[in-house]
């Protein structure tokens, strides 16, 4: 089968592997589709463990049915978790699924930018959901990155009439726009240094977008009558997003810190005003089996319209191109790549 090589973000080859065989208690998925995350881009963080297929957001066709699987068979229409938690561990059964040790260490094989993968049995079990006649496979490969989304919304305690700023309005910006408007949330505004993405982001549902160099915290009191942000989303792990969402949380109100930086990027923090104000800081990483059901279920109803954040459709063979786009991040926003096409 063709897969595409990651080797570093400019150099990213088509190369033959020998489709997975699959053992007991697994699945043999056909990629049908398989967004770029950008985490996929983030060299810093992928290029250690070069070379390799990447690729986590995928839907497919399951062609191969291992035995002792009794919940799918070949034909299914399925999305399938490259990470799953253990459920029985500390940390599973306290709800903070996201530092499972389990989930860290699980994936599928060889990733989703090739024509098949294999899904082990613990992926099988707890990873692997049947996408709904409505949902396409285009639109399936947005439960993984709209689970996410969902698990920092509700760790940061999102209400319905709550104002929301999103900062960076790349794909993880426009998702936590789209989730938030879904979910009741009173004024949203938007925040990035593309005019490009502010416009997306305005489409998304953003009532309000500025441009990350003007005075955001003057511009949401001049819009928000007189008061700052309850809920402020981090999707860029820019320093000085980072200290304008700490200078645009209102009173009482929460940061969540949804993208990461490089390692040992610090930032100064003002603990005194953070006390006074009485400002909760959240992060949030993953997202567990129960999101990922409820977001195939938005999708499906329409709640949340994923397929208009596509920009791109590209075959295998055009890989390396869209992890240009990607990484460029200029006027593309979801890149979809199509294995088998």
């Amino acid at each position: 089968m063709r897969v595409a090589m990651y080797y570093n973000n400019r150099d990213v080859r088509i190369q033959e592997m020998q489709t997975p065989e699959i053992g007991p208690g697994e699945l043999l998925v056909k990629v049908m589709a398989s967004g770029i995350c950008g985490s996929d881009v983030m060299e810093w963080y992928r290029i250690k463990k070069a070379p390799l297929v990447l690729g986590h957001e995928i839907a497919g066709e399951i062609a191969g049915v291992g035995i002792g699987v009794k919940n799918f068979k070949v034909g299914d229409r399925v999305t399938v978790a490259h990470h799953v938690p253990c459920n029985t561990c500390h940390y599973c059964l306290n709800g903070h699924y996201s530092v499972c040790d389990t989930l860290r260490t699980t994936n599928f094989y060889p990733g989703g930018f090739a024509e098949y993968l294999r899904v082990p049995p613990i992926n099988v079990d707890r990873g692997t959901f049947i996408l709904p006649d409505e949902v396409s496979y285009e639109e399936g490969t947005f439960a993984e990155p709209l689970a996410c989304t969902l698990l920092g919304q509700r760790k940061a305690g999102l209400r319905p009439g709550q104002s929301v700023l999103v900062i960076g309005s790349g794909i993880s910006g426009l998702l936590h726009i789209l989730l938030a408007k879904a979910l009741g949330a009173g004024r949203i505004f938007a925040v990035d240094i593309t005019d490009y993405r502010l416009t997306m982001a305005r489409q998304c549902g953003a009532d309000f977008a500025f441009h990350a160099r003007e005075d955001v915290p003057a511009l949401v009191r001049k819009h928000n009558g007189g008061r700052l942000i309850d809920i402020v989303i981090v999707c860029t792990g820019a320093p000085a997003a980072i200290q304008q969402a700490f200078n645009s949380a209102d009173r009482g109100g929460t940061v969540l810190l949804f993208a990461p930086t490089e390692p040992n990027v610090t930032t100064p923090i003002n603990i005194w005003d953070l006390w006074r104000n009485c400002n909760s800081i959240v992060l949030s990483y993953a997202g567990p089996p129960d999101d990922t059901a409820a977001c195939i279920e938005l999708i499906r109803a329409g709640r949340v319209n994923v397929r208009d954040l596509i920009t791109h459709r590209l075959p295998l063979a055009d890989t390396a191109l869209g992890f240009k786009l990607v990484a460029e991040a200029r006027e593309s926003v979801k890149v979809i790549i199509e294995p088998h096409k």
